[in-house]
């Protein structure tokens, strides 16, 4: 079966699921996060190295508290995307998204003709934000698009629309990014994904070094773009969010490299810490380390402690 197909077959299957009781699958999202738990998966294994690294503050009592918060929330995340994916995103907008806040920010920002650059942590549900911002006008949104073809299919069919202009994350695409923002445009970024090396700085992300993107940095230098941080905050049990839009630093589109780059990692930092259970920490966000820190692969050895 051809790729296109195959990703067709996924979003049937993916609808039939998520046009059953949202208390279904919400009770099929908990008991996916106790299984990862129980059998000690990779997102629990990584989410209990990453909680170690940046909370080290914590008890051993709350860091598994948290640790069981997250697992759940990233279960939850997953079938709420679905669902939002297979439904129709005017439809979820009206239902779903309670408050918006900042949405006359965004407003002006793009009527002003200087292109708008959206920072969009892995924080809430960054799908909703999506198509918020798709409603709003055109938006080009880059992505990293997965290894397997029906997995990019899939993606293209669930994300696609009359606004969304899906951006691979390779060599073109900031010459595709810089084209819409000159034109007056908007792009969104997601800006807490491990570049390759040679593509970021390494700076501080909950006091340990991270190697951080350097494209949002690049295209505000060179474009002069508006810069703005927003999310889709998860209010309630029951696919119930809270938008949020408010203007970005301005040292973000500095000339020095390390301080722009720095100023852009304590921002996620801090709209991650509103609700540390609702930020993406089953990504492994610190395999890279400096060079010549001596460090090793932080999660090479992360097991169960027993």
């Amino acid at each position: 079966m051809k790729p296109q197909a195959t990703a067709k077959l996924y979003h049937r299957l993916a609808t039939a699921l998520t046009h059953l009781p949202w208390s279904w699958q919400r009770t099929l999202a908990d008991t996916v996060a106790w299984l990862w738990g129980r059998i000690d998966a990779r997102e629990s294994r990584v989410t209990r190295r990453n909680l170690e690294l940046a909370y080290p503050e914590l008890g051993a009592d709350q860091r598994r508290w948290l640790h069981r918060q997250i697992l759940r929330t990233t279960a939850r995340q997953a079938l709420e995307t679905l669902y939002l994916w297979t439904h129709d995103p005017a439809d979820n907008l009206a239902r779903h998204l309670k408050q918006r806040n900042g949405q006359a920010l965004y407003d002006a920002a793009l009527a002003s003709g200087k292109g708008v650059i959206v920072i969009a942590p892995h924080y809430g549900n960054w799908e909703l934000l999506n198509q918020w911002l798709a409603e709003r006008g055109p938006i080009a949104i880059v992505y990293a698009p997965p290894e397997n073809p029906v997995g990019d299919e899939f993606l293209q069919l669930c994300r696609g629309g009359d606004n969304v202009r899906q951006v691979r994350a390779e060599g073109p695409a900031v010459r595709q990014l810089f084209k819409v923002l000159k034109d007056g445009g908007a792009t969104g970024i997601l800006p807490d994904q491990q570049p390759k090396n040679g593509d970021g700085e390494f700076v501080p992300f909950f006091g340990v070094q991270a190697l951080t993107m350097t494209l949002v940095n690049r295209l505000a230098e060179r474009t002069g773009a508006t810069l703005l941080y927003a999310w889709c905050e998860r209010i309630g049990p029951d696919l119930e969010f809270a938008l949020h839009v408010e203007p970005a630093e301005p040292a973000i589109a500095n000339a020095d490299l390390p301080t722009a780059v720095a100023t852009l990692s304590a921002g996620i930092e801090r709209i991650a810490r509103r609700d540390p259970s609702q930020y993406q920490w089953t990504y492994k966000r610190y395999t890279l380390r400096p060079p010549g820190s001596g460090e090793t692969d932080p999660y090479a050895t992360a097991r169960h402690p027993h």
